[in-house]
């Protein structure tokens, strides 16, 4: 009887849970906003500042905790604040089909206030820390969360400024399908007068759990159990000289070993059956460029090129949130920009390898070191890209972008704990991977002396849609001499171009 009592209150109890965080009566049943775990551990970096006396030590945090923030994808997520006048409050609206809902009151125009609460956990269970974090939808890359989310968002790239007390009203949303990180970006300071959240953590493991605060999950019509995610948490204390820099404190990354190892294929895409329409991408390679060796390694430098009319556009999907991979697909628009349809392409992969740290497409280009027969002899290690816009190569072929957005390796191509990345190369611009690419140079240790070419491939699978795979090979000839030890490398001239002399330090040779 005592067994059966027990039951009935723990019954009760749960019953009672469930009815506080369930769906109101006669409310629609879809949620405006659900949250999502992008991995199930992270790692986080801590750099403690020393204290000069003068009270401004502080702590300074590398990392991200991967959760987002995902809309419906059969209706964008959109939040508009306005005030009527300088005497009136704020007043915040969720814009719904059907019906508008007013939100809670916002501080300022910069975002939700107390969107979200972050709870912290030791491995006993004890909470350690708590935190309460402001949410604006707006983002510069929000990412699709499914192929068949809409093309672009036309929400801002920014949130409110603060600063100027007199703006009157904003808006903030999320395209239906895409996502946005609801934890916060990479590389934060928070200051000692400035307790809660990751910078009150000692190093160790600890489980994180990011909740949409009780006001805001009932006016979004959020399930509790879609209302929160959990990622378990590794804080890393780092020195200076490793921490001043995201990439730096990356290298220390105890997961490091275990993302470089090769992992399962993500599952069998099942993409959009289109045949391409519009007009396609033509992607060509130039001579390998900047070349150098220092008598073991040969260093070079290669750039593959979109000749247009389209623009190369591929997503990525994580399939698996506790692998390193993602499903990739390739977009097709119209002359005009609208989206026609995608195909699964391959897929994506985390490189965490020192000057990479970012997600690369599996399938962009090969470079190889070719005998005079054109016979492979070494393959590069560089086998996977992070696309991006960072040379201007020709700007007068048609449809050629003349403000390409992502011309920033560390920014184009997401972190790991990214939930989807979307990767471009405009008409007219090229993607160029440097000498200093650890694994770029080929190992000439068991190259023989020769004529051979250095070739450049684009699409070396044929796994992209494009006008023409005709024009994908560059060949730069190289002539391999010298002894042991000594041995040299010749370049060839390309026609009448004058390559400037190449400038590189010893110790960025060492980057291979």
């Amino acid at each position: 009887m005592r067994r059966t009592a027990r039951s009935l209150l723990i019954a009760a109890a749960v019953t009672a849970i469930a009815a506080a965080g369930a769906v109101p009566a006669g409310a629609a049943t879809r949620p405006a906003l659900t949250l999502e775990a992008a991995r199930s551990n992270v790692t986080v970096y801590r750099y403690v500042e020393d204290d000069d006396g003068e009270g401004d030590g502080g702590v300074y945090v590398d990392g991200d905790l991967g959760i987002y923030a995902v809309a419906d994808p059969k209706q964008a997520f959109e939040v508009r604040a306005t005030r009527k006048d300088y005497s009136s409050p704020l007043v915040a609206t969720l814009v719904r089909k059907g019906k508008d809902r007013t939100l809670p009151v916002p501080a300022d125009l910069t975002g939700l206030t107390d969107f979200s609460r972050t709870t912290f956990r030791d491995s006993k269970g004890k909470v350690v820390t708590t935190s309460t974090s402001s949410f604006c939808a707006n983002s510069y890359e929000p990412v699709r969360r499914s192929p068949k989310a809409p093309a672009t968002s036309p929400y801002p790239q920014s949130c409110g400024d603060a600063r100027n007390p007199y703006a009157l009203g904003a808006v903030w949303g999320l395209q239906a399908g895409y996502a946005t990180s609801l934890s916060g970006n990479e590389d934060y300071y928070d200051g000692e007068d400035e307790p809660g959240g990751l910078s009150d953590l000692k190093p160790g493991s600890y489980t994180a759990t990011v909740s949409v605060t009780p006001a805001y999950r009932e006016a979004l019509r959020i399930p509790v159990v879609k209302a929160q995610a959990t990622v378990h948490v590794t804080v890393v204390d780092v020195k200076e000289d490793d921490c001043r820099t995201a990439r730096g404190c990356r290298r220390a990354d105890p997961n490091r070993a275990a993302s470089a190892k090769v992992e399962k294929a993500p599952k069998k895409l099942t993409g959009s059956k289109v045949k391409p329409s519009g007009p396609l991408p033509d992607l060509r390679s130039l001579p390998a460029w900047g070349i150098v060796s220092d008598g073991r390694y040969l260093n070079f430098s290669a750039t593959v090129w979109n000749a247009g009319p389209g623009r190369l556009v591929v997503d990525g999907f994580r399939d698996d949130k506790d692998a390193d991979l993602m499903n990739a697909y390739q977009y097709f628009f119209t002359a005009s920009g609208k989206q026609k349809g995608y195909a699964p392409v391959g897929g994506m992969e985390w490189d965490a390898r020192d000057h990479h740290q970012h997600w690369h497409f599996k399938d962009f280009a090969r470079y190889s070191l070719v005998s005079a027969d054109l016979k492979t002899s070494v393959v590069s290690g560089k086998e996977a890209f992070c696309l991006a816009n960072t040379d201007a190569v020709d700007y007068t072929v048609k449809g050629a972008s003349w403000r390409p957005q992502n011309t920033d390796l560390s920014t184009a191509c997401g972190g790991r704990q990214a939930l989807g990345v979307r990767e471009v190369l405009d008409a007219g611009s090229g993607d160029t991977y440097e000498q200093f690419r650890e694994g770029q140079a080929f190992d000439l240790t068991t190259v023989k002396n020769g004529t051979y070419y250095i070739e450049v491939a684009a699409n070396p699978d044929s796994v992209l849609y494009e006008r023409s795979t005709k024009n994908n090979v560059s060949l730069r000839k190289v002539v391999i001499g010298g002894v042991k030890d000594k041995r040299t490398v010749v370049v060839e001239k390309v026609g009448v171009i004058d390559e400037p002399p190449v400038e590189i330090e010893e110790p960025e040779l060492a980057h291979r």
